[in-house]
């Protein structure tokens, strides 16, 4: 594979960039962005659901200019819908195009082609010549069976289609794995990776981040906020709030325009960052709110 240059040139360089494009980091997360770009290995970022791994991809390729594929993994994956399947309408109706079977090894060429096939998020990610960010979105959530598929394309950058043979990576894209811990990974894929561990961010960046994401907040409604989404954190709730549904609970109060979170305000718009019956009961009961 040929020599890339890197997309960063220092960690300092990552912090600058990611903060320009509206996510602001910390020592730990800078530095092993610029080691997955400088080393070229994939990137695993775990943690609780609403922390911010998603939008670690999103940014990284939007400060380095790169286009975004993304492949979410759900239950039931499999190769066809992470990496290619063949278009067998299209492959049909050539077939039936055929004037006699008796050219039958002409067409079986012909619908094993590049015409015919569909490419899926890996695949695409692999043949890109431009700067790419491959986002393999929620890992865990896939079948065991689909990180036998991920460890040829991680180690490697290429993949064997038997028609076809193999296609390797002209351009290595920067992966990003995210993980909410559900499953734990196979130690052959967290060998692959280098590792990066997001939990909630402590209150002070978490109000920049707010201020920086809703800058027309006030100060003392942007503490409020992340106060109060700290003490619903601090309950057993069935899903604790996002940072970004802290972001939206700020512009709620905004668009109503309110400038305190007081118990009127938080008993009409809890429903913003909990989405549970019995999180809203639980956090009225907490909070005294009944």
């Amino acid at each position: 594979m040929p020599q890339q240059s890197p997309a960063f040139a220092s960690v300092a360089d990552v912090g600058k960039r990611l903060s320009a494009a509206g996510y602001l980091t910390d020592p730990a997360i800078a530095t092993t962005v610029f080691l997955a770009d400088r080393l070229g290995k994939p990137l695993l970022v775990e943690g609780p659901a609403g922390v911010g791994k998603t939008e670690l991809a999103k940014a990284i390729a939007s400060a380095t200019g790169s286009l975004l594929i993304r492949l979410q993994c759900y239950e039931g994956l499999d190769e066809a819908r992470a990496l290619y399947e063949w278009n067998y309408k299209k492959q049909l109706l050539r077939i039936q195009a055929s004037p006699d079977d008796s050219a039958w090894d002409a067409v079986h060429d012909d619908v094993f082609s590049e015409e015919f096939l569909l490419s899926r998020p890996l695949l695409s990610a692999i043949r890109q010549t431009e700067p790419t960010v491959l986002l393999i979105d929620e890992t865990d959530k896939a079948d065991v069976e689909v990180e036998g598929l991920l460890l040829e394309v991680l180690s490697d950058f290429q993949v064997t289609i038997p028609e076809l043979g193999t296609i390797t990576a002209v351009r290595r894209p920067l992966v990003v794995l995210t993980s909410n811990a559900t499953r734990e990974l196979s130690e052959a894929l967290k060998r692959r990776c280098l590792y990066l561990h997001l939990d909630y961010p402590a209150a002070d960046r978490e109000r920049e981040i707010v201020l920086a994401r809703v800058p027309d907040i006030g100060t003392a409604l942007a503490d409020q906020i992340v106060r109060t989404v700290r003490a619903l954190r601090a309950l057993e709730l069935k899903k604790s709030p996002s940072i970004a549904e802290t972001i939206d609970w700020a512009h709620t109060l905004l668009a109503l325009g309110l400038d305190t979170l007081n118990e009127e305000a938080l008993r009409a718009t809890l429903g913003v960052v909990l989405k549970h019956a019995s999180d809203h009961l639980r956090a009225a009961g907490e909070l005294r709110l009944n």
